[in-house]
């Protein structure tokens, strides 16, 4: 099974940056789409971006749209979410998904493997 690792949360000020990252290990990462999904405290996991293998797909939640970029380097075996101008609602748990297919999907249980998260607070 493919080990996912995330990294880059923390504390930040409405406005600012972050870019979150996930290492993959143990799966070659160029036969995987990815995928970030969020959880607020008391709210279920949303799916907040999606990219194909290839990378040449991606998908944002209307929420982040604008805001968020999805990348991938497969050189690191590593997928990126940049978030740009923070919102307090984009405070959550972050996590990476992964699954052996060519696009990513919005739906939990089509991921087989996930991270154990990384927190995002966002103060206003």
């Amino acid at each position: 099974q493919v080990h996912l690792a995330e990294s880059g949360g923390g504390l930040v000020q409405a406005g600012d940056s972050l870019r979150l990252s996930c290492e993959a290990s143990g799966r070659t990462f160029s036969s995987l789409a990815m995928g970030w999904f969020r959880q607020a405290p008391g709210k279920e996991r949303d799916f907040v971006a999606g990219i194909s293998r290839s990378g040449g797909n991606t998908y944002y939640a209307d929420s982040v749209k604008g805001r968020f970029t999805i990348s991938r380097d497969n050189a690191k075996n590593t997928v990126h979410l940049l978030m740009y101008s923070l919102k307090p609602e984009d405070t959550a748990v972050y996590y990476c998904a992964a699954r052996q297919s060519l696009m990513y999907s919005g739906y939990e249980n089509h991921y087989d493997s996930w991270g154990q998260g990384t927190q995002v607070t966002v103060s206003s």
